[in-house]
């Protein structure tokens, strides 16, 4: 028999994620502001993609292993406000050195969280894979309200307006601080077994997930690193233009998570992979053919929801060729997916900086290409033994 779902556990972790994930969605509305006001380079601002997620990818793995070992839910709310403080300070320091490391702090809050996140979200979801879904879908959504809510805030008062962003993080941190304990160790939570069913580790399966992942995220760090900076420089369009479309690439990265749970459903989790990237193809070569912003704005969210279809569908396959891991795997595909691409944004600032942001883009349609590839190689873990669980069917995850 399953276990019950505590729906308040997966609500509150869904909350935490969808704020802490804001201030990854935050870094990249900065950018064009940094341009602006203190006149960085494509490179230089490239540069400070990769404070936030060059620390971050390399002790996010680490954290994993560390939370496999034993629960350590303080990470949770401690990351988040060390994410929070980080990009909070960036806009204060005029100094580009001082900025990086602000940001690079507020990357190191950011690989703290996710794997404590990610394993008490799957401790609160049972054997519900739906549960999971809506925890990856809280931070699509939090990028996204990221942008949102910093574009307003930078247009109004400049950089210095990063310290009222805090706000939000300190909220969630004392929420969590008195109520995640109860809520997930509450009448609900002592039903359930303090492990989960376990399995056989398939490691080449899961460092085979990983390769996509990382082409993946290349991808999405590219467009929304560069994204609003092309509607500005290339079709333009005003700041305030620029920081809109890169809300609405997130938001129909949301709409893509959803959509890669349904197609998960039906056809399997490996067909939605597939599927995502398979569309992403097309979407982005309108993008960089439109000559009229508005027109660009449809390819961009077309482009979107093809980026993210794949995203939900990640954690749990990662989940899933890693039962005993559980920690390890989420701090890989869950945070592992929106920070490793980062390390590659430099290349590219420097690749604009010496060609154009349309050729950058240009060259980024290659690698949904390079990631369908890749993902024909991998096995569902259905098929690999009795000891594995499907994640398609009836529990599968009705949206990310």
């Amino acid at each position: 028999m399953g276990w019950t779902v505590n729906r308040r556990g997966v609500a509150m972790m869904s909350s935490a994620h969808m704020v802490d994930d804001l201030y990854q969605g935050v870094v990249p509305a900065m950018l064009p502001f940094f341009v602006s006001e203190r006149h960085y380079s494509y490179a230089a601002v490239a540069g400070l993609t990769l404070a936030a997620t060059m620390l971050s990818s390399v002790v996010q793995p680490a954290f994993g292993v560390w939370t496999d070992r034993k629960p350590r839910r303080w990470l949770i709310p401690a990351g988040m406000a060390t994410a929070a403080l980080g990009v909070g300070a960036a806009g204060l320091f005029p100094g580009y050195a001082v900025t990086w490391v602000m940001i690079a702090i507020s990357g190191l809050g950011i690989a703290a969280f996710h794997p404590s996140a990610a394993s008490a979200a799957r401790r609160a979801s049972g054997d519900s894979n739906r549960g999971m879904s809506i925890f990856a879908l809280g931070g699509n959504v939090g990028f996204a309200l990221g942008t949102l809510m910093a574009t307003p805030v930078l247009l109004w008062m400049g950089l210095r307006g990063t310290a009222l962003l805090i706000l939000p993080a300190v909220v969630m941190a004392l929420v969590l601080v008195k109520w995640l304990g109860p809520v997930l160790d509450g009448p609900v939570g002592a039903r359930r077994p303090a492990t989960m069913p376990k399995g056989t580790d398939n490691w080449p399966e899961f460092l085979k997930l990983t390769s996509v992942v990382v082409v993946r995220s290349i991808v999405f760090f590219g467009l929304s690193s560069f994204l609003a900076l092309y509607f500005i420089h290339g079709l333009g369009t005003s700041p305030a233009v620029g920081g809109a479309a890169l809300t609405v690439f997130l938001a129909a990265g949301a709409c893509g998570t959803l959509l890669g749970g349904w197609l998960a459903d039906r056809f399997g989790p490996l067909v939605s992979i597939r599927y995502g990237f398979a569309f992403c193809i097309p979407a982005m070569v309108g993008l960089v053919l439109a000559q009229e912003w508005h027109i660009a704005l449809i390819f961009v969210v077309l482009t979107g929801m093809g980026v993210f279809v794949p995203f939900s569908v990640f954690v749990i396959l990662g989940q899933n060729y890693l039962p005993n891991r559980i920690g390890t795997a989420s701090g890989v595909t869950v945070g592992l997916a929106v920070t490793v691409g980062g390390l590659f944004n430099p290349l590219l600032g420097a690749l604009a900086d010496a060609t154009s942001l349309h050729f950058t883009l240009v060259v980024l349609i290659g690698l949904p290409a390079l990631a369908l590839i890749l993902s024909a190689f991998l096995r569902d873990p259905a098929a690999d033994g009795p000891g594995r669980k499907r994640i398609s069917g009836p529990e599968a995850p009705a949206g990310s």
